[in-house]
């Protein structure tokens, strides 16, 4: 007979900390915002995650990176679903994480998504993550992935992603 679960919900969320985002691994799946919620029943799991948007590619890999860990943990069922509403949003970045992505060269969202300046054909200043300087231009609406644009800073001249404010 196998031993009874006794690792807490709080363990648990420990263990997501430490599962990196696989498309900007410094940053955790919990930094990032996108586990909602852990509920454990006996040998059971049950954890809510809400995609960054719809048909994200890395939806497929946060589902089984999840289940993988928390098999190694020992739950023999391991339910995840997703929760759409609330719709997910960049506002929900941890500050650490704005700051992991900002020292992995990444620009991380400026503002938040009550700021509706875009919709006045308005860009955001964008800070170069390398130099700092805030003398930057979008070069292409896309950068990396569908969720970035690419920049350049025009003082530093390097090129850079900034992780759009959605």
């Amino acid at each position: 007979m196998k031993e009874p679960i006794t690792i807490t919900e709080l363990e648990v969320w420990k263990v997501l900390e430490q599962i990196p985002d696989p498309e900007i691994p410094v940053i955790s799946i919990t930094e990032l915002g996108v586990v909602r919620d852990v509920k454990i029943e006996g040998s059971a799991i049950a954890i809510k995650i809400t995609p960054t948007y719809s048909g994200c590619p890395a939806t497929n890999v946060f589902e089984q990176d999840i289940k993988t860990e928390m098999e190694k943990l020992g739950f023999e069922q391991v339910n995840i679903s997703f929760q759409y509403s609330p719709a997910w949003t960049t506002d929900w970045l941890s500050e650490e994480a704005r700051e992991k992505l900002r020292d992995f060269g990444i620009a991380p969202p400026e503002g938040t998504t009550k700021d509706k300046k875009f919709l006045l054909g308005e860009d955001p200043t964008v800070k170069c993550p390398q130099c700092k300087s805030t003398n930057t231009v979008m070069t292409s609406q896309f950068g990396s992935t569908a969720c970035k644009s690419l920049y350049k800073c025009q003082d530093c001249l390097e090129p850079f992603d900034y992780f759009k404010c959605i």
